[in-house]
């Protein structure tokens, strides 16, 4: 079919095809084949061109890889490390390397306590649960604690028994920088999220660090998600909210936040050296020694790195919760590489 020297434009109004608006060259001798096109295409409809259109759109979107930096890896195992709790446990690749994966989002509380890091975190998860009082004394709460932590790794156990997907950046998620861990998502071989899963029985806190996900949901919605679950727990009394002093929890809540300021204010005396904080590689820990730097600051920063790399100290700014009068404090001690 000859269409040389046609032009042809097709307009929509209203849905429906302005075939008023089409034009064909008049001049010369008229080929039969353009008349006969022409009753064809009046036979298709705006609908037809539209589901063309999205079918070619969403052709387009399906060819668009995971956000920049993440990998997917199928067929993992779930190692039997004696350490691992539920939000941080060993993983074997399918290429046989191992990994120590923090879940993005999720926040189990401490099995085992080594350290006085881990001390005061279980008791912020503590307060954060308003379990302190548990039982009527400390002791007693701390074992009760510890206890819903056993549990939640037993829950990953059975949740990962069959071979699972992890999906991750390789990010550093070291908490006191001594151990290498990479935050990571998985799901599980019925392709559910797991943290998502240990947050909806109760079993850990949506709290910690997030990043956009493989299928583009944002960082904020990843965490809105995760609070839903969270505030949906709660409500039905699932896993640890079950023994949940309701009364006791703002004041618990309240008792954090001030001893977290406390502890903020006694840091700018014991502040690292200058020029020695690098805020695309420092831990957790060392991050929080920094002025006015607490644990969820910290997180935050450690979540921004997926946005980019820090190469200025201005670029900081992005970071909620970080100021002008904040950024001048951090300023001394801020190094890029």
């Amino acid at each position: 079919m000859d269409l040389k020297g046609a032009s042809i434009a097709i307009y929509l109004r209203g849905g429906i095809i302005d075939w008023s608006r089409i034009k064909i060259p008049t001049s010369g001798k008229q080929n039969p084949s353009m008349t006969g096109t022409l009753s064809l295409l009046k036979k298709i409809t705006a609908s037809a061109i539209c589901a063309l259109m999205v079918w070619v759109y969403s052709g387009i979107a399906s060819m668009a890889g995971p956000p920049e930096g993440l990998s997917t890896f199928k067929e993992c195992r779930l190692t039997a490390a004696e350490w691992a709790d539920g939000d941080s446990f060993e993983v074997l690749f399918q290429d046989g390397s191992k990994h120590t994966v923090r879940l993005y989002g999720a926040d189990c509380m401490e099995k085992q306590v080594h350290t006085t890091t881990d001390a005061r975190r279980l008791r912020a998860q503590r307060r954060y649960f308003g379990i302190s009082s548990h039982g009527g004394s400390h002791k007693t709460s701390i074992a009760q604690a510890k206890a819903q932590g056993s549990r939640a790794w037993k829950a990953v156990q059975l949740l990962l028994k069959e071979p699972f997907t992890v999906t991750t950046a390789f990010a550093d998620a070291r908490g006191d920088g001594r151990f290498k861990r990479i935050y990571a998502f998985v799901e599980t071989s019925a392709g559910e999220d797991l943290a998502s899963l240990l947050v909806d029985r109760g079993l850990a806190r949506a709290f910690g660090v997030y990043r956009r996900r493989s299928d583009n949901v944002s960082a904020d919605e990843y965490r809105a998600r995760l609070k839903d679950l969270e505030l949906k727990a709660a409500k039905s009394a699932a896993g640890i909210w079950a023994l949940t002093d309701w009364e006791a929890l703002p004041g618990e809540r309240r008792a954090e936040r001030e001893e977290t300021e406390e502890l903020s204010l006694a840091r700018k005396k014991t502040a690292p050296s200058p020029r020695s904080v690098d805020p695309n590689t420092a831990s957790r820990d060392l991050l929080m020694q920094l002025p006015g730097i607490g644990e969820q600051l910290a997180n935050r920063i450690i979540e921004g790195r997926a946005g980019g790399i820090y190469r200025k100290a201005g670029d900081l700014l992005r970071i909620s919760g970080i100021g002008t009068a904040t950024l001048e404090k951090l300023r001394p001690f801020l190094l890029f590489k």
